[in-house]
């Protein structure tokens, strides 16, 4: 696979488990990242993401949400 599609590929489980922990929609959970600079967290943090946990991923987007207005965590 190459670089670009793990990326997505990684996106995309990150978007999904974000939501069932916090209970939304991929689709909610995709709004609620975008309004809350939890996706851009994820673009530009890549590199050291993809190497921990999904878990991990979801706590540090629900931190960088919550302090950039998010409500949920």
């Amino acid at each position: 696979m190459n670089e670009n599609k793990q990326k997505i590929s990684f996106f995309i489980v990150c978007i999904r488990d974000f939501g069932v922990y916090h209970n939304l929609t991929p689709r909610e959970a995709y709004s609620y990242l975008d309004r809350h600079k939890g996706l851009q967290f994820l673009i530009d943090c890549y590199e050291a993401e993809h190497t921990l946990s999904i878990e991990d991923a979801v706590a540090d987007m629900t931190a960088v949400c919550k302090r950039n207005g998010g409500r949920l965590g």
